[in-house]
């Protein structure tokens, strides 16, 4: 059994605790929070057995083999280092961290220590993804690709009442490029590797973060589009555009429904009856990584494109100010 140490006290790790237990070979047995009240509580309510607030001493823990970093993004980078440092293999929540530098940095570090590190990217290891994969033949030459995710959060509003938030908060790495495009652009990525080309442009709020954007990247053949936003919200599907055919994917985070329209008009629909937290996938696959089943050079490498197609994105985009 895999014992594991949870850092943070969210949402994410709520369900990333449910996503385990739904795996095999893992067990989360600590919850860390700087804050011993706000460890205990959380641990509490998770029936999680122990806590700490003490990060060092945590990870020097021969009890504790892995470590799930589900804090701020910008915390991710220093967690994640301390950890492998310390002999344990690393869960890192997407996205791994800000930038490809620091990703490259810590793969490094990890096959120095021999260890596992690992980002949770959850839509890219649902099996929905492998359905995509099957259709894809039937679009014949690809010519546009459009993938979206257009959320509002709901602490938008208070930004708009003039506070600071984490997920909001360019200090901590928050805006929706890095919180919902990065799902987007893995899902690319992962179907058609790195683009030629990008360009890009965002509406800035007033907390000086990326509330929403836009980008293009520019494939061999085919153009694709990555639309995000944490400002507003839209039910508008994914969409995989061929010659012979079109592929639909309801919810590019969570593909629940893939239908491919041919150009005769025949339609072939894939229902898909997976459970509601797709993260017990991500979850089993780094159980398989850490046993020894499978190698991390192929998660890795699609982590790393992504990582450089959002460097990319920020260093080419254009600011509306909302």
């Amino acid at each position: 059994m895999i014992n594991i140490a949870a850092i943070g006290t969210s949402m994410i790790t709520t369900r990333f605790i449910d996503a385990v237990r739904m795996a095999d070979g893992l067990t989360v047995t600590t919850i860390y929070s700087r804050d011993p009240a706000r460890a205990s509580a959380f641990a509490q309510q998770e029936d999680v057995p122990q806590t700490s607030s003490d990060l060092d001493e945590l990870l020097a823990s021969e009890a504790v083999h892995a470590v799930y970093v589900g804090s701020p993004n910008s915390a991710h980078h220093d967690q994640a280092r301390r950890a492998i440092e310390a002999g344990k293999h690393v869960f890192v929540e997407k996205p791994a961290v800000p930038t490809a530098g620091e990703f490259a940095a810590l793969c490094e570090q990890a096959a120095t220590s021999g260890v596992v590190l690992f980002e949770g990217m959850r839509n890219v290891y649902d099996p929905g993804f492998d359905v995509v994969r099957e259709l894809l033949p039937e679009v014949a030459a690809i010519r546009r690709v459009a993938f979206s995710y257009c959320q509002r959060s709901a602490r938008y509003d208070k930004v708009l009442a003039g506070e600071q938030v984490n997920i909001f908060d360019p200090a901590m790495a928050g805006g929706a490029l890095l919180d919902l495009g990065v799902y987007c652009v893995a899902a690319m990525v992962s179907l058609f590797g790195e683009p030629e080309h990008v360009a890009a442009a965002a509406v800035r709020i007033a907390s000086g973060a990326d509330g929403s954007g836009v980008a293009l990247l520019q494939y061999p053949g085919f153009v694709g589009e990555v639309e995000y936003s944490k400002i507003t919200r839209s039910d508008r599907p994914s969409e995989i555009q061929g010659e012979t055919g079109t592929l639909v994917i309801d919810h590019i985070e969570q593909p629940t429904r893939v239908t491919l329209t041919r150009l005769d008009g025949s339609v072939d629909v894939r229902e898909l009856d997976g459970p509601e937290n797709n993260m017990v996938y991500e979850a089993q696959r780094f159980a398989d990584l850490v046993n020894g089943k499978a190698t991390t050079e192929a998660d890795n490498a699609r982590t790393a494109m992504t990582l450089r197609v959002v460097d990319a994105i920020t260093a080419s985009r254009r600011y509306s100010q909302a």
